[in-house]
C-alpha cells in the first residue's frame, strides 16, 4: 500500500460515483475548455484516494482531461487547498498574513505547535492532525483564524485552540 492508501500495483481510478462528477463539471464548458474543469476535479480526487494528491493520482486527473502532467502539477503545487503529502483527518490552517498577524496568528500557531508537538508542515503520531500555515484565508475582520476542512473557527485565542483541538477528538468538528 501506499500513503494515499492505494495499492502500487492497483489501477488508480475513480469510483462510479466520482466518475459521473467528473462527466458532469467537464460537461460545464465548452468544448477544447476541458482544462477549466481541473480544480473542482482535483478536489475530488483529493478526497477520493486518501486526502492528498500524489504523482499517479494527478497523472490520472491528466489523462482524464486530455492535458499534459504538468498542467496538473502546476496547479496543484499552487494552491494550498490541495496536500503534496499525506495529511491528519483533521488539517488546521491557520492564517498568517497581515491582519491575522497583528492580531496574533503566530502566537497561535506557536500554541498548537507546543500543544500538538509538531513543526508546520508536519502531522501527528497518530494521524489525527496537521498543521498548515496558510496565506490569507479570507477573513480579515475575524483574526486570528483557522479553517478546518470547510469550516472557518474565528476570533481565536489559546483557549478556543484548545477547546478546537478536544472537539476535534471527540470526533465533534465538521470538515465537511
Amino acid at each position: 500500500m501506499t500513503k494515499n492508501g492505494v495499492s502500487p500495483d492497483k489501477e488508480i481510478v475513480f469510483s462510479t460515483e466520482s466518475l459521473n462528477k467528473v462527466q458532469e463539471i467537464v460537461a460545464r464548458y465548452p468544448e477544447g475548455k476541458q482544462k477549466s474543469a481541473l480544480i473542482p476535479i482535483l478536489h475530488l480526487a483529493q478526497k477520493e484516494f486518501g486526502g492528498w494528491l500524489d504523482v499517479p493520482v494527478m497523472d490520472y486527473v491528466a489523462s482524464l482531461l486530455n492535458i499534459s502532467p504538468i498542467e496538473v502539477y502546476e496547479v496543484a503545487t499552487f494552491y494550498t487547498m490541495f496536500n503534496m503529502q499525506p495529511v491528519g483527518k483533521y488539517v488546521l490552517e491557520v492564517c498568517r498574513t497581515g491582519p491575522c498577524m497583528l492580531n496574533g496568528s503566530d502566537q497561535i500557531i506557536e500554541h498548537i505547535k507546543e500543544k500538538l508537538q509538531i513543526k508546520e508542515g508536519e502531522t501527528t503520531a497518530d494521524g489525527m492532525f496537521t498543521l498548515k500555515p496558510a496565506e490569507c484565508l479570507g477573513a480579515c475582520g475575524y483574526a486570528p483564524m483557522m479553517q478546518i476542512g470547510k469550516f472557518y473557527h474565528e476570533h481565536l485565542t489559546k483557549e478556543k485552540v484548545n477547546e478546537i483541538i478536544d472537539l476535534c477528538r471527540a470526533g465533534n468538528i465538521a470538515i465537511d
